[in-house]
């Protein structure tokens, strides 16, 4: 049964401190911070927000390690992330007129009974995109893990003894946020999901991300290209039944009713949760409570207090 607590940013007020007591942490706790990548050492802040009990597993720094010590899995890596950045430009591809269409079915000047039934089919038709582009990502996964074995190379082996007997000495886990896909490669380059599922874990911002079952990418005015939230991967899936959507008051344009009502539908049944400063999921396995001023998006077009 997996425990944890998933949260908003937490650079201008953190709460960090409050999550672990909420899981009872009671010990030191390893942190996750690769999201950072050539930053991921600089968590004096994060430790000192921790009881100054955190240690660092240094994921990233172990991760180009073992790049360095094994060419041959560096190169292998690589064109595995090349392969799926491309899967990505090609869903997006597809993505963008699947969106197109469902909002242009929300604006059509039809009877309400027909635009609803239609804008059911269009929204089944992002689903059905998005389901594929996960299982695809899943192959590339797969096949990567099935060539290369790289929990079977020496580099990877030596590291990660070295991250388990860190774990062995810590009583929860506390995984910061960063570049989401950096973040994710590090942790699954280890198998570190089913290896952190057994302690409290307190994530936030793209470490909430990661560690649900979905990694949901969204900016609604982002600074550049469109504004189409899209699935990045599959996710650790140790925290199902929600999406996480750090920071969405700012990236989400939580005044029009009718791109919430898309991105809700889109992702049922698994609730959208905006993750805000101060906000947070409390798991205890499979059943989940939110805090105060924490909002879901709903399929109607309204965003309501979990609370």
């Amino acid at each position: 049964m997996t425990r944890g607590v998933l949260l908003g940013p937490q650079r201008l007020h953190p709460i960090v401190d409050k999550a672990a007591d909420m899981l009872g942490i009671d010990g030191r706790i390893a942190a996750v911070t690769a999201g950072w990548q050539e930053r991921e050492a600089e968590d004096q802040e994060l430790c000192a927000a921790l009881g100054n009990r955190a240690v660092n597993l240094m994921l990233h720094a172990r991760a180009e390690t073992a790049f360095r010590e094994d060419p041959e899995l560096f190169a292998a890596h690589r064109a595995k992330q090349d392969r799926l950045r491309q899967l990505q430009d090609l869903y997006r591809l597809r993505l963008a007129s699947h969106l197109k269409a469902a909002r242009r079915v929300q604006q059509a000047q039809a009877p309400r009974d027909l635009i609803e039934s239609e804008l059911e089919e269009a929204v089944q038709a992002i689903r059905l995109l998005d389901a594929h582009h996960v299982v695809k990502t899943q192959h590339i996964q797969k096949d990567f893990d099935r060539k290369v074995k790289p929990l079977e190379r020496p580099a990877v082996v030596k590291q990660l003894k070295e991250i388990e007997a860190i774990l062995a000495g810590c009583a929860g886990v506390a995984i910061a946020g960063g570049h989401v896909a950096v973040l994710y490669n590090r942790l699954r380059l280890f198998d570190l999901g089913p290896r952190l599922a057994d302690l409290p874990i307190i994530a936030w911002s793209a470490g909430a991300m990661v560690v649900s079952s979905r990694i949901v990418l969204f900016h609604d005015s982002p600074p550049q290209g469109r504004g189409n939230a899209e699935v990045l991967e599959g996710g650790l899936g140790l925290f199902p039944g929600v999406v996480p959507l750090p920071h969405a008051r700012r990236r989400l344009n939580l005044q029009d009713p009718g791109r919430i009502t898309v991105f809700a539908r889109r992702f049922a049944p698994a609730t959208c949760v905006a993750l805000d400063e101060r906000c947070f999921i409390h798991f205890e396995g499979p059943r989940w409570s939110a805090g105060t001023n924490t909002f879901q998006l709903r399929t109607d077009g309204h965003l309501v207090a979990l609370h």
